[in-house]
């Protein structure tokens, strides 16, 4: 396991993993939850009473986190197995803030994944130094980064992955949808003049090259016509309106698709 400076593990956390690795060889890594404290400041007492583990297939576990598009990791939760993590190595170098995500998922291609349930397996630290901390104009910065680790992984493994070219389609659309959600907040919270709302677009129209047909892109499209100046006091009215459009719209398709 890997133990950052600034992070800690609770009270019996390698005795559950190990327990789990020991009942289950066809794990290969187990983690569990991750209890985040603001620095400064003592973390809030931990769970310990182990309520059981589960085990997910490690392809079904991978697909997860490409339907999802992000990680579901820290890291001071994780145990591997050292035989796994040797066949596979450790941190691509190439992925400097991805390399983590880039690498569960690699593990999870050649082995099923465990997660200790009801425990809080470590605490992460939260400060202004954390990796994962990240200023508006550093939003872009992190979906190209999650997209190469995730790109990398098909690149790398998708020939032994059965359902590689869906991997592949929904995470491009995941992350598109994403980027164009981040563009479209930045009006919601005034923020156009410090989010890279126009890269974003380009992000999202480079992933999904149809972008214009999702709903992300039609809200943007409606806070653009409004303005960066009045949107901010008009989102809830818009959201509203955005919502009773879409439950129109699926009404309408259940209606074509019965022949009514």
């Amino acid at each position: 396991m890997l133990l950052s400076a600034d992070d800690r593990l609770t009270p019996g956390a390698l005795t559950r993993a190990a327990g789990l690795l020991d009942a289950h060889p066809e794990v290969g890594f187990c983690y569990g939850h991750p209890v985040h404290f603001q620095h400064p400041g003592p973390p809030p007492p931990a769970r310990t009473r182990l309520r059981g583990h589960t085990v997910w297939p490690g392809h079904w576990w991978l697909a997860r986190r490409f339907r999802e598009a992000h990680g579901c990791i820290t890291s001071p939760e994780v145990v591997v197995r050292t035989a796994l993590q040797r066949k596979v190595g450790g941190y691509d170098p190439g992925l400097p803030a991805t390399g983590d995500i880039e690498m569960w998922m690699r593990l999870a291609v050649h082995a099923d994944v465990g997660y200790v349930r009801g425990v809080d397996q470590a605490y992460y630290r939260l400060h202004g130094q954390n990796m994962s901390v990240q200023d508006f104009g550093g939003q872009l910065d992190n979906l190209r980064e999650g997209r190469a680790a995730y790109e990398a992984v098909l690149a790398r493994w998708g020939d032994i992955l059965p359902d590689r070219d869906e991997l592949d389609r929904v995470f491009h659309r995941t992350i598109a949808r994403r980027a164009l959600r981040r563009a479209a907040r930045a009006y919601d919270r005034g923020r156009t003049d410090r989010v890279p709302v126009d890269e974003l677009v380009d992000f999202a129209r480079d992933c999904w090259p149809d972008y214009r047909s999702l709903p992300e892109y039609r809200g943007l499209r409606v806070r653009r016509s409004i303005g960066p100046a009045a949107m901010p006091y008009l989102q809830p009215l818009v959201l509203s309106a955005l919502v009773h459009k879409g439950r129109e719209w699926l009404w309408w398709r259940t209606w074509k698709r019965r022949g009514i």
